[in-house]
Parts: structure tokens; C-alpha cells; sequence
């Protein structure tokens, strides 16, 4: 038998001999990084805005099998809870620390110079990804990311808080909140790539990330069998947009024509039968936002159900390519020492408003959302032609049996499922763990089941501590006391605390949303507006959870003493946390200056083909005058396709050639499509192809139409078309960005062109000019923002 090698650590002195000649030498090698023995794989599956009330694993309607095979194998923990919002859920799971201590107080479109608001996770606070990695395991992150500050996600970068930045060692997904299920905006490790196919060849972005978690689990485990990996596998379901194929929307047509008040009822009482919820709780009462659904009319309950029925057939859906990633480890024998952890990022979204939305680039320019618009796409909903959401009465059932929603922190917003199986090692089979635990929970549970300590430094960085407790008492002993026993929470100034089985909390003040829609102001409007009291109103409620865990009775009249040792306690742990100053979600934040990429320039100049700019780091042409300028070479005979466009066809612009003539069309929000043509054709050789949009009046917000503008199309200096633009998209086209001399995305106009429609003349440069002076519209891009999540 050979000698072992001889290996030392990096850093230390070479210990072998370094002679004349090899035979007066003996070799030493750094040492490579080894997992400890039969140390199990891992797999993070976050699922993204779905409420506690909507798996089936967890008693709601949504059929998930696979999700149900694995807490079969496993346990529920169903005490579990998020932050209220997404992104600093994310950090919590994959750091265990705090979201304050981070710097993710909320969204990084959001952030703000302080500490807890940057935006920007030091490397102090590493990553799982970044200690598995260094302990010899693969690590792989696919699907939604979005924890780069918005102004380093170009093709500039910088890539250190890129996935493989932080420890990932491929990455395969979007880097921003949501994106189009059937066009999506995707990131291949540290470069923009094109969907491989388009819908109509049967492409969907759910099977598209499950094929390549595949390829990076099998292309791993060929090369090195014995290997473990870790796999971030996050997909976009169940955010807007509710994008899915028909066949999975019509396997619950009729299913949920029982309406949102029967679906809390049905799914309660299947929670009490799994044992999720202790003896004695009660169904929360009616949110005030919400209308009984046996006084609407059969029209709303139409449009409403079907708006479900695609909920629902988008997360079986997802569930189903969850599955696959799962049998195929399951395939190479790896699945029993598997550590899988399967959670949501916080509770069901409200995002919808009342109605649902057919596009939610309504809801982020705050233009009206009516039954009526939306009951002209039923039959679409769903579809590539709709960027959907549903109506919040589903939210409020979809987070049975808890009070309010995504964002707010009560129980609605931050109780949320978690399963965890590892079959070699947990002996229990479909249990239920009732446990106090956190997002911040994640990491040190991981670590202890590997038997890791945490790193007392990473790549030389000093670590912060970990804040969170290990879960892992509790796969053996049900009865095992909480670890967790005191965790605060704000979210946009909303506030709580649980200690020890008492929850204080500090709501929003002033009307419910519902009466602030009704005294004109839409969703988005009053959540920017009611805030702005909120820390003076100092306005807390008390719970205890322990025997009310719908949050159903405020007993804070009776135990003012104890109220009140909570609210210090809600002080002192955001102290501890990092969590001051409070910052809420009003305009102000919206209006503080930030980094921006390149500066904030209003120049922009533009070359052919290569990565299109996201849309955290577009040029904003809304609501000012402006110029796009092509210069051009045309070959004998002509060409066509894109010059620039930003958007897709749930809005945007597209200036193009095509049938000889110059084009430019506005996209308004999927709702009209404005074009302005040339009347002469463009002539061969080099030219100058110019459009000029002037605005002509103010916007009108209320309507969610920005400016009025005439067009004017040039040929070099020669006017050779006008028109104009009734109304324009006030402030956010749709969750894509700008490219150039392609459609990097999708259509602005499907009906004139499909995507990628490349210029085939030749593109030498394009100069977008946004020197027009602008008229701003604050409160909807506070919307727009708050929204990326």
C-alpha cells in the first residue's frame, strides 16, 4: 500500500525537504479541504411569499406531494418564523444572524447609509456557502438571489456580493425580486445568458432551474462521487407573477369556488387534524381589508377563482420540479443523508390589492386595478400576456389561521412553514415540532448536524457571532425545550417581540386599507402615507401566543406591567441587533441618495448585442423629454430589428426597423400599444436614426398615465415621421431591463416582432439622452420598490 501523502496547512511552512535533486528532496502538499466523514449533503429549497395556510403539507389546498413525501420523512416545525419580507429572510437563512445586523432592514433597492440599511452584507457575516466550501463541499445557488445592492448587479459589477462571491461555486438564476416566469431575466454564475427556449418550444423558468440543479448535482457527483454538496435552491414561486402552464391551472378548475372565507375553515380544521396548531386555538376574525366573499358578486367570484385556481396550479407546479431535483438524488443513492430544509420567506402577499391585478406594473405605477379590466384577461390569467397576481382576500386565507400579511409582523407575516427531513439521521417520520425557531435558526442547525464549528474567520475576515440556536434537540425529542426564546422583529416600522411565550407588537396606525383605498389613496399610496406617525403612536398590543396563537385577543389592558417589560426588551434587542435608527417605508426613504452605478448621469451611450442593464440600473425615461440616437450602416437591400428597447410586452419602448420604415412604439402597461412610424423608408449606408419624445403636459398620476409626449422621427437631420403619445407609463415599464441591437428579453410588441429580433445592419453606437427635465411621481416609485421582494 502506498504512503499517505504528506500534507500541511495553508500558511504554515513547507515541512518537506527541498534538496538539490529530487532524490535528496521529500515532498509535503497544501492541504485540501475535507468534509468530516459521511458528512450529508444539503439542500435549501426556499419557496418565496407563500403563507402558512397554503401547502398541503401544511393543511392549506395547494397540492404538494412532494412536499408532503418529504415531511413524511421528516418533521414540520410549525412554530417557524421569517422577518416579513424577502430578502432579509434570505440573509437570515444563509447567514444566522439578524437582518439589521446585516445591513437588510429591508429590500437593498431600499437601503440607506446606516449600518442596519445599507444594503451591503459585510464579509464579517459569512455565508453557509462561504464554510461549507472551505470545508471541501460543492456548493451550488439556484433561482431567486436578489442580495446584491441594485447598483453592482450589471455586467460591471463589482461580483463580490455575487453568489460566487460568497462562496457559491456556480449559480444559475435572477439577481433581483421577481422576475417573468416565461421570460425571465436570467444570470448564468457572473454573466447574463438568453432563455434556451421560448414558451411556445415548452419553456418555463421552474423546469429550466430544476435542469440545471440537476446538471450541477450530476456533473459534481461524476467527477467526485464521495463529495458533498450544498444546493440554495430558490425558486420564484409562489411571487407574482402567477405564471404556469394550462394543464396545471385546470386540474383545480372549480376547486376553490367555495370562496376565501369556506378555504380558512376547510384548511383550519385540516391544520388541528396534522397537528400543527395547539389544543384550544382559535381561527382568526375577518381582516377589515377583506370583504365576505357571499357578498360579492358572481362576477368578482369568478375572476377571484380563477385568479386561485393559477395560484395553485403555479405552486403543484413548482412542487413538482422540486421533486425532480429531489428523485434525482435520490437516483445516485444520496438522498437518505440529505439534509433537506424546505421553508417559505415569509407569509402570503398583499401585493395584489383588492381586485388582483393582471399586471403588476399597475400596482408599481399605482394606476387604478379594476374588476373589470381584469375580467377581460380571465381567460389569459395566468399566461405569458398577463404579469398576474391575485386578490388579498387569498392572501388573508392563504396565511390561515393568522391575522394580516406579508411585511406586517404579525403572525400572518412571519410564521411560515418549514419541513426539514434527513431520514439517516432523524428517526421521526411526519411529525411536528412545535419549537420557537427562525430564519437566523438555519445556519447553526446545519452546522451543528455536520458537527461544524462556526469559523472564527473566513478568507482572513474576522467573523461577527451567530445569533441563532441550533433546531437539532429537536429532531429526537419532541418535547425539547425551545433554544429560541426571545426573537424581535421590524419590518417598515412595524414591530414585535416574542419572549417566552408573549408576543407585544406595534401595528401600523391609522384606517386599514381598505378605507384608505376608499378615501383615494391605493395600496401603495397609503402604506407610504399611514406610516409616517407610526413610531409617535407607540400604540402596542399584547398576546400570549402560547394559548392564542392566532393573535386573536389583546390582552395588553390586563398585563400592562408586562406589556411594558417587552416593549424594553423590543428596544434593547434592536439595540443588540443593530436594528436603529427605525426606518420606515415613507417617501423620505425613497428620496434618500444612494450609490448609483456609473453616477447618475443622464447620458447614455450604448453598443450592439452583449448584456442588457437590469432594471435596478435602467435609465429612467418616464415622465421627461428625451432623444435616442443610432448611428447605423445599412447593407445594399436594407435591414431590421432592434436599435434599443427597454421592457417587455407588460410595458416599455422598442425603437426598430422594419419593412424599410423606423418605428417606435410605447407600451402603457400591457394596455396600449402607441406606434409612431416613418414615412419614408431608411436609406442604405451610414445614418443617424433618431426618435425624439418630447413631453406636451403634466402626468396624470391618479390615472396611472405619465406625461403626454409628441414623437418625432429623424433621418440625420431630416423629419421623416410624428405622432404622439396620449398617455406614457409613469414610472416603471416592467421588471426588465434596456438592451441593444436585440430584444434581450421579450417584445415590447409581439404583434409586430418576437424576440430577440437582432438588427442586422450594423449597429455602431446608440446615445440615449435624458437631459429633458423630469417629472417626478414619489409615491409610485416607493411602490415599485417596496414590491421587489
Amino acid at each position: 500500500m502506498a504512503e499517505p501523502l504528506i500534507e500541511y496547512p495553508a500558511g504554515d511552512p513547507f515541512p518537506g525537504v527541498i534538496g538539490r535533486t529530487l532524490e535528496t528532496s521529500s515532498p509535503a502538499w497544501p492541504a485540501r479541504p475535507r468534509p468530516p466523514a459521511g458528512a450529508p449533503n444539503v439542500v435549501i429549497v426556499v419557496l418565496d411569499d407563500v403563507g402558512y395556510g397554503q401547502l398541503s403539507a401544511f393543511g392549506g389546498l395547494c397540492e404538494t406531494p412532494t412536499l408532503d413525501r418529504l415531511a413524511e420523512r421528516g418533521l414540520r416545525f410549525a412554530n417557524f418564523h421569517t422577518t416579513a419580507l424577502c430578502s432579509p429572510t434570505r440573509g437570515c437563512l444563509l447567514t444566522g444572524r439578524n437582518h439589521h445586523t446585516l445591513g437588510l432592514s429591508a429590500i437593498t433597492e431600499l437601503s440607506l447609509g446606516f449600518p442596519a440599511h445599507n444594503g451591503t452584507m459585510g464579509f464579517e457575516h459569512g455565508f453557509l456557502s462561504e464554510i461549507l466550501v472551505q470545508q471541501g463541499y460543492n456548493t451550488f445557488a439556484v433561482g431567486k438571489w436578489h442580495l446584491t445592492p441594485p447598483e453592482a448587479t450589471t455586467a460591471a459589477g463589482p461580483f463580490d456580493r455575487w453568489p460566487l462571491g460568497r462562496g457559491f461555486e456556480r449559480f444559475y438564476g435572477f439577481m433581483g425580486g421577481d422576475t417573468d416566469q416565461w421570460h425571465p431575466d436570467l444570470v448564468h454564475d457572473n454573466h447574463w445568458v438568453r432563455q434556451p427556449s421560448t414558451p411556445a418550444e415548452g419553456y418555463h423558468l421552474n423546469a429550466d432551474l430544476a435542469d440545471h440543479a440537476i446538471d450541477c448535482i450530476k456533473d459534481a457527483h461524476v467527477a467526485a462521487p464521495d463529495k458533498p454538496f450544498f444546493l440554495w435552491f430558490a425558486t420564484g414561486a409562489g411571487h407574482a407573477p402567477h405564471q404556469v402552464e394550462p394543464e396545471w391551472i385546470e386540474r383545480y378548475r372549480g376547486r376553490f369556488d367555495m370562496g376565501w372565507d369556506e378555504y380558512r375553515r376547510i384548511v383550519f380544521e385540516r391544520q388541528k387534524a396534522l397537528g400543527l396548531l395547539p389544543a384550544g386555538t382559535e381561527l382568526s376574525v375577518r381582516d377589515p381589508d377583506v370583504e365576505a366573499w357571499d357578498e360579492l358578486s358572481d362576477d368578482a367570484k369568478r375572476m377571484y377563482t380563477r385568479q386561485m385556481e393559477v395560484y395553485a396550479g403555479f405552486i403543484s407546479q413548482t412542487d413538482h420540479h422540486i421533486g425532480r431535483v429531489l428523485d434525482f438524488i435520490e437516483t445516485i443513492g444520496e438522498l437518505d443523508n440529505t439534509i433537506v430544509i424546505a421553508v417559505s420567506d415569509n407569509g402570503a402577499s398583499a401585493e395584489g390589492g383588492e381586485h388582483g391585478t393582471r399586471n403588476e406594473g399597475l400596482f408599481f405605477n399605482l394606476a387604478p386595478e379594476t374588476l373589470e379590466d381584469n375580467l377581460e384577461v380571465i381567460d389569459e390569467w395566468g399566461s405569458e400576456d398577463t404579469f398576474n397576481h391575485y386578490s388579498w382576500g387569498w392572501t388573508w386565507a392563504g396565511d390561515t389561521p393568522f391575522r394580516r400579511w406579508k411585511r406586517e409582523t404579525y403572525r400572518g407575516g412571519i410564521t411560515d412553514p418549514c419541513i426539514i427531513s434527513w431520514p439517516a439521521r432523524i428517526d421521526a417520520r411526519g411529525e411536528v415540532r412545535q419549537q420557537y425557531t427562525h430564519a437566523i435558526d438555519v445556519l447553526p442547525t446545519v452546522l451543528d448536524a455536520i458537527g461544524l464549528e462556526p469559523p472564527s474567520h473566513i478568507r482572513g475576515v474576522a467573523q461577527s457571532p451567530i445569533q441563532g440556536t441550533s433546531m437539532v434537540g429537536a429532531f429526537a425529542d419532541a418535547a425539547a425545550p425551545s433554544a429560541h426564546v426571545t426573537q424581535y422583529f421590524e419590518m417598515f416600522g412595524h414591530r414585535s417581540i416574542f419572549h417566552e411565550g408573549w408576543k407585544a407588537v406595534c401595528p401600523y396606525p391609522g384606517p386599514s386599507l381598505a378605507e384608505g383605498a376608499e378615501r383615494g389613496h391605493p395600496f401603495g399610496t397609503y402604506l407610504t402615507e399611514a406610516i409616517l406617525d407610526r413610531l409617535e403612536a407607540e400604540d402596542w398590543e399584547l398576546y400570549h401566543v402560547d394559548e392564542d396563537p392566532a393573535e386573536c385577543h389583546d390582552v395588553a389592558a390586563e398585563h400592562p406591567e408586562r406589556l411594558a417589560e417587552l416593549v424594553a426588551l423590543w428596544w434593547s434587542e434592536a439595540e443588540r441587533a443593530g436594528a436603529l435608527p427605525i426606518a420606515t417605508g415613507d417617501i423620505t426613504r425613497l428620496l434618500a441618495r444612494r450609490p448609483a452605478v456609473g453616477g447618475h448621469r443622464k447620458v447614455y451611450e450604448f453598443y450592439p448585442g452583449g448584456s442588457p442593464i437590469p432594471f435596478t440600473a435602467a435609465p429612467r425615461p418616464y415622465n421627461r423629454s428625451h432623444r435616442i440616437a443610432a448611428r447605423v450602416t445599412l447593407p445594399a437591400g436594407g435591414a431590421e430589428g432592434v436599435l434599443l428597447t427597454h421592457g417587455n410586452r407588460h410595458g416599455g419602448y422598442s425603437f426598430y426597423v422594419q419593412g424599410g420604415r423606423l418605428h417606435y412604439v410605447h407600451n402603457h402597461l400591457g394596455l396600449d400599444r402607441f406606434t409612431v412610424s416613418s414615412e419614408v423608408e431608411v436609406p442604405e449606408g451610414d445614418a443617424l436614426l433618431a426618435v425624439e419624445i418630447e413631453v406636451t403636459g403634466g402626468p396624470d398620476f391618479g390615472k396611472g398615465h405619465g406625461s403626454p409626449a409628441a414623437v418625432r422621427l429623424y433621418h440625420g437631420d431630416q423629419l421623416v415621421g410624428t405622432g404622439a403619445l396620449p398617455h406614457t407609463v409613469p414610472n416603471l415599464f416592467a421588471v426588465v431591463g434596456v438592451s441593444c441591437g436585440h430584444a434581450a428579453y421579450d417584445s415590447v410588441d409581439p404583434t409586430r416582432y418576437l424576440a430577440p429580433f437582432a438588427f442586422t445592419g450594423t449597429i455602431h453606437t446608440v446615445v440615449l439622452d435624458l437631459s429633458g427635465e423630469l417629472t417626478p411621481h414619489p409615491a409610485a416609485e416607493m411602490t415599485r420598490l417596496m414590491t421587489q421582494q
